[in-house]
């Protein structure tokens, strides 16, 4: 293991070799990471279309859902041990038991709502300025998060610019959001985490921020600090931590225009208000070192302090040709808290 921070706040050490896939089985991206109660690990994998489950040591547990999921997107674990898989590709959340028997489908698989989005011809910005109206659950989905009186809240998505509030069991109680860059409204928001005192931080990517409401939707602040908001999550005193994505330069930004230089991916660590304490990862000379980004994009915080980052290399860098292919085993990261 070797030293990766550089802040006096939270020390860690990557620790290399972590997960120990069994014979016969593998992946490619990790779109998302999340732990249990029991600090268990749990992946969302692309290609092979995958929840795998791991022990905190990288002892291999199960895998599941092998055929089920068309693009998996983001992964949650609630406080009971369900598992909720949002599925970017099928317009859906679906909820799970750890072992992969289907409890709850919200949204309808293959139908998208109705935004005007289009995936078709060039973008300025990842596609997102084609939305072009708000709508109800889903176009493109991409997160989860439980809320402390059950309540679930989605980001909705590359398609929309939402976030809706359901029941547990899947009634929609409320929705927000509008295209643009003002309060409330959204250029893809991607990730979101609810604060142990019940505010929702959701990372508005393409904006460049991560906006802050209370569980009814009313705006409370932006925190503007960041760039590309891939995903959050909030340690038990309010600590946030941001993974934020690589946009190489002549990238657009709805926030900064034309990107003019080389932003490398990195994470970020937050105060509760949103002010930065430190920040690693962001080399652009040795961007698959241990202990640096290329696209990461989950991330989870153990009952340990211990951090696990999941990363999208193959789809976001290596097809179109960013990194070369020797750098596609760049897939999920564990950071060891050191005391």
């Amino acid at each position: 293991m070797s030293p990766v921070t550089r802040g006096d706040r939270h020390r860690f050490q990557v620790e290399q070799a972590w997960e120990r896939l069994p014979e016969g089985l593998s992946h490619a991206d990790v779109t998302a990471v999340d732990v249990d109660a029991d600090d268990r690990v749990y992946l969302f994998t692309r290609f092979d279309h995958q929840v795998l489950v791991y022990e905190r040591d990288g002892t291999f547990v199960r895998s599941w859902g092998l055929g089920l999921f068309t693009l998996p997107h983001g992964l949650t674990v609630g406080p009971d041990g369900s598992v909720y898989c949002v599925d970017a590709g099928d317009h859906t959340v679906r909820k799970f038991t750890p072992y992969g028997d289907l409890l709850l489908t919200i949204g309808t698989p293959g139908e998208p709502s109705d935004t005007g989005y289009t995936s078709e011809g060039p973008a300025r910005v990842h596609r997102v300025e084609r939305v072009r109206r708000p709508a109800g659950p889903f176009n493109r989905c991409t997160d989860l998060a439980v809320g402390p009186d059950g309540d679930l809240y989605v980001t909705d998505g590359y398609g929309n610019c939402r976030v809706h509030r359901f029941s547990p069991d899947g009634e929609l109680k409320h929705s927000w959001g509008e295209i643009g860059t003002g309060p409330g409204q959204f250029h893809l928001p991607h990730c979101l985490a609810v604060t142990p005192d019940g505010r929702i931080l959701v990372g508005d990517r393409e904006n460049d921020r991560i906006q802050v409401f209370d569980p009814g939707g009313r705006f409370l602040a932006a925190w503007t600090d960041v760039r590309r908001p891939c995903a959050l999550t909030v340690a038990p005193d309010g600590t946030v931590f941001v993974a934020e994505l690589w946009r190489p330069k002549g990238a657009r930004s709805f926030a900064h225009g034309e990107t003019g230089e080389d932003h490398p991916a990195r994470l970020s660590v937050l105060d509760r208000e949103g002010r930065v304490l430190e920040r690693w990862g962001d080399s652009s000379q040795e961007r698959a070192a241990p202990g640096n980004f290329i696209a990461p994009h989950g991330i989870a915080l153990d009952s340990r302090g211990d951090l696990y980052v999941a990363e999208v290399v193959h789809s976001f860098a290596v097809r179109p040709g960013l990194v070369p292919p020797s750098c596609g085993d760049h897939q999920l990261q564990k950071f060891k808290g050191i005391a």
